[in-house]
């Protein structure tokens, strides 16, 4: 064999097996796979789990942080919409009066709500 298990690796790293396959799916290692598919963990990716555990304690950051920087770093469109978005000033839309846009915002959201807990949506 040319590398641990998912259990022998979860064993020398601390991450959980779960946890390693989460790390996985969020695209931070790609562990070889076995003639029977089984996931081989070998020193590259044990390095990976090593430094990533640094990084998220190092920066303060969560799974979910890493994996969305994995994904800004490859999607440039992802990349530009969360630009845009940061650089953006809210504006109240020229057709709303002053006096109207909470509520027009409190609207919005109510909509966009109802759409996301419809059955089917997504």
């Amino acid at each position: 064999m040319d590398g641990l298990t998912i259990q022998e690796a979860a064993e020398t790293t601390g991450w959980s097996s779960r946890m390693l396959r989460y790390i996985e799916r969020e695209g931070l290692i790609a562990p070889s796979r076995s003639s029977s598919g089984y996931r081989l963990y070998g020193p590259e990716e044990l390095q990976r789990l090593r430094t990533l555990r640094e990084l998220l304690r190092d920066h303060d950051m969560s799974l979910g942080d890493a994996g969305f920087a994995l994904r800004l770093s490859r999607e440039k469109h992802l990349k530009e919409a969360v630009e845009a978005w940061l650089e953006a000033s809210p504006s109240k839309p020229d057709e709303v009066p002053v006096s109207d846009w909470l509520r027009w915002e409190q609207d919005k959201h109510q909509r966009l709500l109802a759409e996301a807990t419809t059955p089917g949506c997504r």
